[in-house]
């Protein structure tokens, strides 16, 4: 299996679908933002040849050459997006996923109305600049995964339910039903309504978050000096201590000291009814792999499994009794020997699924292939009233 997103150059094309003309192009190498441009001819050669199929009635979504992969979707019959990749082991459902978040992340800062409806190309691209910083950290490298799975990124604090308590109250007060702290662009507490909504949003508002500077431009909340001059201080004060317990929590995810494995070197849980996640790679930092190339491992071997192994993440009611007649048999369990399958070579990777939770982690070479299942059933129990 290569590893998801080593060395290598996205390029991201977003495009008015009925003129072909380039609303913006977007690139990294190597996970940080790269200047280097597809030439122009290169962008219409690749609009024309998917342009050629719609008018065909052929609907082009994917090719393949020995080293790059590209992928193209169309969005409400207005706006196409292209995305190539010669990224070493880049899958296509994360290719599409990418898309689908790019689509997402203009939506959230354009709106629908202003790119299904183009009036002025020249003022929508200069509106779209709005959505750079945002796009750019799907391309990069993150520390979070909730782009690929589709479910919001999450970190468990000690003292979840003083700051849960906290947060209620104060959105309350606030006149508003939505509210959510967020750590490093990751949920740690949020509201009923918060959470009903839909997964684009969900997923996209704390990422959002987390890839603002610190010194860009937010509205703040204020004191009135007459009608509210304490409310602050009212809901957040009592909870300070368990505040500043949630900032180092970005990376690490879960509550310090948590039980796990020692052989643990990354994992990913995901409640594919929730459509939340907890995803960590900082268990025995100072092994290898490095941190960077075990979310690596762990986002391919997410984009294998998902693909090929497991059933799609819970849609419809109908989606789901389709599936069960289509797919009789479906496998609970599953893992992988990224390199020799000797004892004390290849780290492990193993996919559990039970009811609605999806575990995957990633094992040290020490730990024996056939301990692999009962390794991770044993911690998806103890992962289970987190999430």
């Amino acid at each position: 299996m290569g590893e998801e997103g080593t060395e290598g150059t996205v390029h991201l094309l977003c495009l008015a679908a009925s003129s072909g003309v380039p609303l913006f192009c977007r690139s990294s190498r190597g996970g940080a933002p790269a200047r280097q441009q597809l030439p122009f001819s290169v962008i219409g050669s690749l609009n024309g040849v998917h342009m050629f199929g719609q008018n065909l009635e052929v609907q082009l979504s994917s090719a393949r050459t020995e080293d790059t992969t590209v992928v193209w979707k169309n969005f409400h019959d207005s706006i196409t997006l292209i995305v190539l990749s010669s990224e070493e082991g880049t899958s296509e459902l994360r290719l599409e996923r990418l898309l689908q978040m790019v689509f997402g992340a203009m939506v959230l800062l354009v709106g629908l109305e202003e790119l299904t409806n183009i009036r002025n190309v020249e003022r929508l691209k200069k509106e779209l600049r709005a959505s750079y910083r945002l796009v750019d950290s799907f391309l990069g490298d993150s520390e979070r995964i909730g782009d690929l799975t589709q479910c919001v990124d999450c970190v468990v604090p000690p003292e979840v339910s003083l700051l849960q308590e906290a947060l209620s109250g104060f959105a309350e007060a606030a006149g508003t039903a939505f509210g959510s702290l967020v750590v490093s662009g990751r949920v740690v507490a949020a509201t009923e309504s918060w959470w009903r909504l839909g997964t684009p949003e969900a997923v996209l508002l704390p990422w959002l978050v987390g890839s603002l500077p610190p010194q860009a431009a937010r509205d703040y909340p204020v004191y009135l000096p007459h009608g509210s001059p304490t409310l602050l201080d009212r809901w957040w004060q009592p909870v300070l201590d368990p505040l500043r317990t949630c900032v180092p929590l970005g990376p690490r995810a879960l509550p310090a000291g948590f039980p796990l494995h020692v052989d643990v070197l990354g994992l990913l849980l995901l409640h594919l009814e929730l459509k939340r996640c907890l995803f960590t790679v900082e268990p025995s930092g100072d092994q290898e792999p490095s941190p960077e190339q075990r979310r690596r491992l762990l986002r391919s071997f997410y984009s294998l499994v998902t693909a090929t192994h497991f059933p799609p993440e819970p849609g419809t009611p109908e989606d789901k009794v389709e599936d069960a007649a289509q797919r009789p048999q479906v496998p609970r369990a599953c893992y992988l020997v990224s390199g020799p399958e000797e004892p004390g070579t290849g780290w492990r990777l193993v996919a559990l699924q039970l009811g609605p939770r999806r575990l995957l982690l990633l094992v040290s070479a020490q730990s024996p292939t056939h301990g692999l299942r009962s390794l991770a059933t044993h911690t998806l129990h103890a992962l289970t009233p987190l999430l």
